[in-house]
């Protein structure tokens, strides 16, 4: 920490501002002596400490430069408040459905804001991530705020209107695929696999089907390419679509879209 304080302090040592903090000691996008995590519960502290050893955990607001918001959608405003009073100029809110009018009005004039939504697999540094800018940041701002979330995975600027969409599809989209493979390993062993098997079988899937798509990206193609003519493949995805999978996907999304519009 130099006399400014901390480069950067992650309000919130959740899962996901974990993600973030160890993301950003790996990458080498901070120097870890100038991070620095709040928490306010001893024992989540005491973990923390244990993870990152080179980091100051703190139960409550270091003067700092800047600030990521990862706290609960209602502790945005307070956590904005409490740090731009510390010093922060530059705050990053990954919390969902929270409005930059919201937290600028919070942290008062000076103080640029970056609002994102990130995914749970940054956790694994594979997230997408969309960010929108606030009135206050300019486009070193917002470099700063992806110079964060790439250490996590990709990111994708966009207008603020859009990022309730982008909620509705990237950020609930990780339990859509979940309950894909519960579906998968349970619709397995009803045709007589073992569980175990099919629960390895369904992971290998989705691991091999996700980074073929990433090489090839065409999901289109791919699939005519899995499908033989009156074959096995053919008959499932006649079986999914006589079940109109494409409209329940469809209204997942707009129902996802919709609560994250109600949340701001």
């Amino acid at each position: 920490m130099d006399d400014g304080g901390f480069q950067l302090a992650i309000i919130g040592g959740g899962n996901m501002g974990a993600a973030l903090l160890g993301g950003l000691i790996d990458s080498g996008a901070f120097v870890s002596s100038a991070l620095a995590v709040v928490e306010v519960d001893d024992a989540r502290r005491d973990t923390l400490s244990s993870l990152f050893p080179t980091v100051a955990v703190e139960a409550t607001m270091p003067s700092c430069t800047g600030a990521v918001l990862a706290v609960k959608p209602d502790g945005v405003p307070a956590a904005a408040s409490t740090a731009a009073a510390a010093g922060a100029s530059r705050l990053l809110s990954i919390a969902a459905g929270v409005r930059l009018a919201t937290i600028e009005t919070a942290a008062g004039p000076g103080v640029a804001v970056v609002r994102a939504m990130p995914n749970t697999p940054a956790l694994v540094r594979l997230g997408a991530c969309a960010i929108a800018a606030g009135t206050a940041a300019d486009v070193e701002d917002v470099a700063w705020a992806r110079s964060i979330l790439e250490a996590v995975g990709t990111v994708d600027e966009v207008d603020e209107t859009a990022l309730d969409a982008f909620t509705g599809v990237a950020g609930s989209g990780p339990a859509y695929v979940f309950l894909l493979a519960e579906s998968l390993v349970d619709a397995a062993v009803q045709e007589g696999l073992d569980r175990a098997m099919a629960e390895r079988v369904v992971r290998q899937l989705l691991l091999g089907s996700a980074t073929l798509l990433d090489r090839e990206g065409d999901a289109t193609r791919l699939r005519e390419m899995v499908t033989s003519p009156n074959g096995t493949t053919a008959a499932g995805l006649a079986a999914l679509e006589e079940h109109d999978l494409r409209g329940a996907v469809a209204a997942a999304v707009r129902a996802a879209t919709h609560r994250s519009l109600e949340l701001g």
